[in-house]
């Protein structure tokens, strides 16, 4: 992240730098002027990306979907891993009457139960995150053409997303929080 941090201030320094030297003139969205009438060097703008997509009425309902979706696959689990367990329980208790080779037979069963219970979970756990990968996407989708648009329509040059606190400081006078703006635009 803080990479990402460099690399847009010296974008953007390159590019403030090349428009002076090539004496071209800014587009209208770029001439904003700052409280001292000076055109700053750089403008941004920030927002919780997460605060966005939890506002949004589609994420509660794919919140839910995929509530009720884990809530199957749980009582599935549930009840294969009842099933293992009775097998085992009758099992423990016959053992020492099993001849040897119904033992291993048996033995043989559970270990194979016990794979694909683990197995089943492994693919459970896997589709209901494809699950919340295809509920989110489109949401996500929504979200970046809105802040691309906002973005474009107040001249800024990047937006930064805010969440994991990988931004303990943003200047208020050069960025400005649109984090309200994309939420009102998005619904």
């Amino acid at each position: 992240m803080k990479k990402l941090i460099l690399f847009f201030i010296a974008t953007a320094t390159m590019l403030s730098a090349n428009a002076q030297s090539e004496n071209t003139m800014p587009d209208q969205a770029t001439m904003t002027v700052n409280k001292d009438g000076q055109q700053p060097a750089i403008r941004f703008g920030y927002l919780s990306c997460d605060s966005v997509l939890h506002s949004m009425p589609e994420y509660n309902a794919a919140m839910k979907n995929l509530k009720e979706l884990k809530a199957k696959y749980d009582s599935e689990m549930k009840r294969v891993e009842d099933e293992f367990n009775n097998k085992y329980e009758l099992f423990l208790e016959g053992q020492s009457d099993f001849a040897p080779s119904i033992r291993q037979k048996r033995q043989a069963e559970l270990q194979e139960l016990m794979e694909k219970n683990m197995a089943f979970k492994e693919e459970a756990r896997r589709l209901l995150e494809k699950a919340k990968l295809e509920a989110l996407t489109p949401l996500k989708k929504t979200i970046q053409a809105t802040i691309t648009r906002i973005g474009q329509q107040r001249g800024l040059a990047f937006v930064v997303n805010t969440d994991g606190g990988n931004m303990p400081y943003l200047s208020t006078i050069m960025g400005e929080d649109i984090t309200e703006e994309v939420i009102k635009a998005s619904r």
